[in-house]
């Protein structure tokens, strides 16, 4: 029996195990911590982290988001129930201003900074630095012409300089080296450098920025002032009393739906016409989705609509309670909207009532009461009636009613519900009071915004984009002209190049060059030799 050569083997004949196995180098702290940061900073990592954070920004284009839309949030979450409570938790609702949005982001920046600086130091040595030298086999380059002229080789160098328009050329022995295209790596450190300007602006502005919303019905107004919204999201650095102080008021909301045919009820226009003053000024506009008012560098959009059912609450002693406009949130796309009139200084401990109104009635035994068409044409709304007012101590909304701790009113063993119409009015069983129905008028939600990164957001974004284009449509280009003289007195010319992707284009720039040093006087077609790779 014979052992593998070289290998130890024991009393038995089988191999036994080195004395001590080999090992890799220890990295250390300090190791991984250059492991890190080199994997941080490489060009794959930022373009990684430039996808995330497009994909971690899709939850803020799908949600509502409490920024712009705190009522849709609202509605979003009671309809889901635990899975939008969860999604709440995981700042689904609040998506750029979330921990994880903004790590992303974080890590973005700073993968860009370690990627721009060690990347421009290189370039910049790059455009101080001279075209390589000539290679001595120029055949073996991708793309070579070869043929011969009769001009003298100092003549041929001289006329290549020309032909060599808009390259960098350096003069070697007998040759001449050229290059260009370095603005495709200057166009390529824009677009990074824009896009570190672009989160910089973007993260200045939501640091000194506030974005507010503001229900409004027709004929209401609201001062910019942070007491004044409803809700209102700003930045660390924030100052309240910096608003500039101006009012809207508006005057009316013109909405226009489509009235026949395939798409019935598809919304056409929506136009609200306001009144707005200042300390220095005062005007009128119309505010239009994407067209929105700007006053003294803020901007006021349009960003919702509805209806407002106009209310009187009475009392078992006869007393108005409650009298007025109360917006109620729509839900589909006819308008059916939900809502609660709350009148707790009513005698008993309060009334409150709850329930939805329907722009254009309609009632049968399959869907009950739904709304066929979202413009006003038979208004009515259904309500219940509770006892009781919603514990203060509580955040409500005033689109909802929390029944905890309210009696449900009962008319016999069925609860009390009435069915309004405008001007039509219901009494509450036991002459706890009445409800009317007094009118209908329209409401729209109002974002507010400051817009002074707004500039410079624009500048970084259009140098990205000047960079992108740069960097896609630039080729970087190397090219070299040796001219040498031959055995039967004619220069043989020698024209390579060598590039970064477009074969085809590199081949078209060698010929061009190629035609352009032949004369009159060069050899005939079947002297020429192509090596390399042939033209096509």
């Amino acid at each position: 029996m014979t052992a593998t050569l070289g290998a130890a083997t024991d009393s038995a004949g089988a191999p036994t195990p080195p004395s001590s196995a080999p090992s890799g180098p220890v990295l250390g702290v300090g190791g991984w911590l250059r492991w890190g940061w080199r994997t941080l900073t490489s060009m794959r990592t930022a373009l990684l982290l430039l996808l995330l954070l497009a994909v971690v920004a899709v939850p803020g284009s799908v949600l509502p988001q409490r920024s712009s839309a705190p009522d849709e949030v609202a509605t979003w979450i009671e309809d889901h129930g635990r899975l939008g409570e969860l999604v709440d938790r995981l700042g689904g609702f609040n998506v750029y201003s979330s921990p994880w949005f903004a790590a992303v982001y974080l890590l973005l920046f700073t993968s860009l900074i370690g990627c721009v600086v060690p990347r421009t130091r290189v370039h910049w040595n790059a455009l101080r630095s001279q075209p390589p030298a000539t290679p001595r086999r120029l055949e073996r380059l991708p793309v070579h012409r070869s043929f011969t002229v009769e001009q003298p080789p100092e003549q041929v160098l001289q006329s290549a300089r020309g032909v060599l328009r808009g390259f960098r050329v350096q003069a070697y022995d007998r040759s001449l080296s050229a290059e260009k295209g370095y603005a495709k790596e200057s166009a390529n450190l824009l677009f990074h450098v824009a896009l570190l300007l672009l989160l910089v602006t973007v993260a200045v502005g939501q640091l000194v920025g506030y974005t507010a919303n503001k229900v409004v019905v027709e004929g209401g107004s609201f001062v910019n002032a942070d007491g004044q919204y409803d809700s209102i999201r700003h930045g660390a650095r924030f100052d309240g009393a910096d608003l500039d102080p101006f009012k809207v008021t508006l005057d009316r909301l013109g909405v226009r739906y489509q009235e026949d045919g395939p798409r019935l009820g598809e919304p056409r226009s929506f136009d609200a016409r306001v009144t707005w003053n200042d300390e220095d000024a005062t005007g009128t506009a119309s505010v239009a989705p994407n067209h929105p008012l700007e006053v003294d560098g803020t901007k006021v959009f349009l960003t919702g609509n509805g209806y407002a059912p106009v209310f009187r609450v009475t009392d078992s002693t006869g007393a108005v309670v409650y009298e007025g406009p109360q917006p109620f949130l729509p839900r589909d796309s006819n308008m059916t909207s939900l809502g609660a009139v709350k009148a707790p200084s009513a005698a008993g401990g309060g009334l409150a009532f709850s329930g939805f109104f329907l722009p254009t009635a309609a009632v049968d035994d399959v869907v009950g009461p739904h709304s066929t068409y979202p413009d006003l044409v038979e208004p009515k709304v259904f309500l219940n009636a509770y006892r009781g007012s919603e514990d203060g101590r509580k955040a409500g909304s005033v689109f909802t009613l929390d029944t905890d701790g309210l009696e449900r009113i009962e008319d016999g063993d069925q609860p009390w519900l009435a069915q309004l119409g405008v001007g039509e009015s219901a009494e509450l069983p036991d002459g706890l009071g009445t409800i009317e129905l007094v009118d209908v008028i329209r409401f729209a939600n109002f974002q507010v915004s400051d817009t002074t990164g707004n500039g410079p957001t624009l500048a970084a974004a259009v140098l990205a984009l000047v960079g992108l284009m740069g960097s896609l449509l630039l080729r970087r280009r190397r090219v070299w002209v040796r001219a040498t003289a031959g055995e039967d007195g004619r220069t043989v010319v020698e024209v390579a190049g060598l590039g970064k992707g477009d074969a085809d284009g590199l081949v078209t720039e060698v010929d061009r060059i190629a035609d352009e040093l032949r004369t009159p006087a060069a050899s005939p077609p079947d002297t020429d030799r192509p090596t390399g790779q042939e033209r096509t």
